[in-house]
């Protein structure tokens, strides 16, 4: 089970270089929602490793169950829902000229992986249960999404990068936690939801205010 666990970290790992990639929004959503359906799976995964390696038969609590369906549902399908339809409004395609050019961006992403399985190597031994892969992919996801939200130009790119910020938050809770209380996670999936639904409406008013979503040209405006 452990095997399987570490192929979800690779597809995770895929798909944030995938991210860093491309510049087309609708394929970077598509992306994202493949990630926040893969982690909607990964308590079910770890329950299971858990309860296999302990020479129990494996049990999921409907507590498990509903987290692993509300994350997928919100991370899978509402999120990128919203961001599809703010892209549709704002009339835009293509992240045409991000502060940081595509190559570059899968190079920092590479370099983010390596910093990772450093500074996983600097934790305490209590951290070396578990799957091996899910520690250093989970902060590399948050260091990801960081650079997607320093690195692009348009309001959507950026919401994209919170989320797959939240995304390694979320990994990381799950790997040093395993046992995360509903109410948190409950938390943790509201916040998210509002501050994109909150970004989607104010992408579509800025386009259709100013006819664009560049935030680097609201340092313009003036008085």
């Amino acid at each position: 089970m452990n095997e399987l666990i570490d192929a979800l970290m690779v597809l995770l790992v895929l798909m944030n270089l995938r991210l860093l990639g491309s510049s087309r929004l609708a394929a970077c959503i598509r992306i994202v929602a493949t990630e926040g359906i893969a982690l909607g799976l990964l308590p079910l995964l770890l329950v299971w490793s858990q309860t296999s390696a302990s020479s129990v038969e494996p049990g999921l609590s409907g507590r498990m169950i509903f987290l692993s369906v509300a994350s997928v549902l919100t991370r899978g399908v509402l999120f990128p829902w919203l961001l599809l339809k703010a892209q549709r409004d704002a009339k835009v395609r293509r992240e045409a000229e991000p502060f940081l050019s595509y190559p570059l961006s899968i190079i920092a992403g590479v370099l983010t992986l390596v910093l990772s399985f450093w500074l996983r190597s600097r934790l305490p031994p209590s951290f070396a249960s578990g799957p091996p892969l899910l520690v250093p992919v989970a902060l590399s996801t948050i260091l990801v999404g960081l650079l997607v939200v320093v690195s692009r130009r348009l309001a959507i790119s950026q919401v994209l990068g919170y989320i797959v910020m939240e995304n390694g938050i979320y990994v990381l809770g799950l790997a040093l936690v395993r046992e995360i209380p509903a109410l948190v996670e409950m938390g943790v999936l509201l916040d998210a939801f509002v501050a994109v639904f909150v970004m989607s409406i104010v992408t579509h008013h800025i386009s259709r205010q100013f006819d664009h979503i560049d935030v680097d040209q609201m340092d313009s405006l003036k008085g």
